[in-house]
């Protein structure tokens, strides 16, 4: 059904449940997965009186490389064909734009990502990547909430918690 899967990574919970959807996905119908990390650039981080910015950015850079290294040995484990990439956001293109380019360069036929399901005023500040991605997306987007591990999870890891 699916030949070339695009999964939205940031490093959370959430989107690596997002990611082992996308790898079972990808492995069960042999297609290619991209895990995509994106570097957001935003630029209300940049405008703090005596804040260097490059030390945010090459802290989220740094993330990239270990996450996409981490995914990639998983793909690897799974059996999976496919890659890592990473991006760049900024205050012309943001992370919505920046994965659903991304997704049609890869050209994708599938779009998988996390969401964190925020409500109320927090989702009024920080907005939604994922909702903006289904509401411009030209192809099939699955969306993994974060909720999704707490029904998975044994009565015995959530006594844990």
């Amino acid at each position: 059904m699916y030949s070339r899967i695009l999964v939205a990574v940031d490093g959370s919970d959430t989107s690596r449940r997002a990611f082992h959807a996308a790898l079972g996905l990808a492995k069960s119908n042999g297609a290619v997965l991209r895990a995509f990390y994106v570097v957001e650039n935003t630029p209300m981080y940049f405008e703090a009186p005596g804040y260097d910015p490059s030390v945010l950015r090459n802290s989220l850079i740094e993330q990239g490389k270990e996450l996409n290294a981490a995914l990639l040995q998983a793909m690897r484990e799974a059996g999976v064909q496919g890659d890592v990439a990473t991006d760049e956001a900024s205050s012309i293109e943001d992370v919505s734009v920046v994965v659903l380019a991304a997704a049609a360069a890869f050209n994708a036929d599938l779009l998988v990502m996390g969401t964190h399901g925020r409500r109320g005023f927090q989702r009024l500040i920080l907005g939604s990547v994922a909702e903006r991605c289904v509401r411009q997306a030209k192809l099939p987007v699955l969306l993994v909430p974060s909720a999704a591990g707490d029904a998975q999870a044994s009565p015995q890891q959530a006594g844990a918690a």
